[in-house]
């Protein structure tokens, strides 16, 4: 995979960013289990959506749902044992000036905030959360938001998601997209490639910044 120059890096966060996969989890299993749903499709279909979307989704557009994501929202808000930041993450922030990455995540701001402190990772400026946007991942708006707060054109920005939702956001918003999860199926996706954080290599240049993915990814 050839490696491509970018202007600006939007990141997803949980899953990209920081591991939170056995808080999430839990809770979606707590919560199929109280409705008899497929745990296992529902957390399928959870990661990297807004919370309330999802409810709705299972429950209804009503008062249940809504309280059901508040009662979410406060577990995870209270449960930030086991959630640690993804390697490679630490570093390939520190190399990034504030106004040339973004934070996209379909956690509530103050969630994104908990966490982000949480596991020592910094807090840009440019921080897109659920509380911003009308339509969540998979739609493209958040990333087409945080490109446009960023002042820099989509088409070059690199997106680096883990789930099939955000990835689906990426590509709709017209950035390129770096997969950080080597087990998406991104079968017959324009993505740029596929692999871990740890693996991507920055490099800051005149023209942007150079990404150079490993050799053989997908």
């Amino acid at each position: 995979m050839n490696p491509i120059t970018v202007q600006a890096f939007l990141f997803d966060m949980d899953g990209t960013l920081i591991d939170s996969i056995a808080v999430v989890d839990r809770v979606l299993r707590d919560f199929s289990a109280k409705y008899g749903l497929d745990p296992d499709e529902v957390s399928a279909r959870a990661h990297g959506r807004p919370l309330i979307d999802n409810m709705i989704h299972y429950l209804g557009d009503n008062e249940l749902a809504r309280k059901e994501a508040e009662l979410f929202t406060q577990i995870e808000l209270s449960t930030l044992d086991g959630v640690v930041a993804l390697p490679g993450a630490a570093e390939i922030l520190s190399i990034l000036p504030d106004a040339a990455w973004a934070l996209v995540t379909s956690a509530s701001r103050e969630l994104a905030l908990r966490r982000m402190q949480a596991v020592g990772l910094p807090l840009p400026s440019t921080l897109i959360t659920a509380d911003d946007v009308q339509q969540g991942k998979p739609h493209p708006q958040p990333y087409l938001l945080a490109a446009q707060k960023l002042g820099v054109p989509i088409e070059h920005c690199l997106v680096l998601e883990d789930a099939p939702a955000g990835i689906q956001a990426g590509l709709a918003s017209g950035a390129r997209v770096l997969v950080v999860n080597d087990h998406a199926d991104v079968e017959g996706l324009a993505v740029h490639g596929v692999c871990r954080l740890s693996e991507v290599e920055v490099v800051a240049g005149e023209g942007g910044f150079e990404v150079r993915p490993p050799f053989g990814v997908r």
